[in-house]
């Protein structure tokens, strides 16, 4: 069964976290919603708490296939600040798992220069950043390119969702969750 870790810093936007983890149990995707912060409940951008599965420091991230990074302010800046998520993205990148940033998270991979060279999208405001880290600026709003996936923001997380899904699982299971949602995105 793949699997897939989302990560959650205070400041998250739910939206982009909490359509990944629902995305990826309907495909049947083992999804753990992991909080970056010293207790498991986080608290989203607009002030809704969320309890996750587990703490960051109670995952085996080998375990995993892929990391999400969902965006929101101040909930990607304190991604970014962590060195423990910094490590795990060098982990996965080295592994060559699948890595998944929306919104303002992706800039957290071009910071690192992962993006160089790559096709990637962020949230308009962002979209410097992945320019400043040599992405190549693409206009879809879900860009797949190699082990990273990047979106541009909440209006598209069921889109961004989907295509976790086929990449993980395959494109029929990611066309059945879009049928079973009534998705015609």
């Amino acid at each position: 069964m793949p699997s897939v870790a989302v990560l959650a810093a205070d400041g998250f936007e739910t939206i982009e976290c909490l359509t990944m983890v629902d995305v990826m149990r309907r495909g049947g995707v083992r999804a753990t919603l992991v909080s970056i912060m010293p207790t498991r409940e986080v608290v989203s951008s607009l002030q809704i708490p969320v309890t996750c599965d587990a703490l960051f420091d109670e995952i085996n991230f080998d375990e995993y296939d892929c990391v999400v990074l969902p965006g929101g302010l101040p909930g990607t800046h304190n991604l970014e600040a962590s060195p423990a998520v910094q490590g795990c993205i060098d982990s996965c990148v080295e592994q060559g798992k699948l890595v998944a940033a929306i919104c303002a998270a992706p800039s957290i991979l071009a910071h690192k220069g992962l993006l160089a060279g790559k096709n990637a999208t962020a949230f308009p405001s962002f979209q410097k950043d992945l320019e400043e880290g040599g992405a190549l600026l693409s206009e879809s709003y879900v860009v797949r390119d190699g082990q990273f996936l990047t979106a541009r923001g909440m209006g598209v997380a069921t889109q961004f969702g989907l295509a976790l899904a086929a990449a993980l699982v395959s494109e029929e299971k990611a066309a059945e969750i879009r049928a079973s949602i009534q998705w015609e995105g």
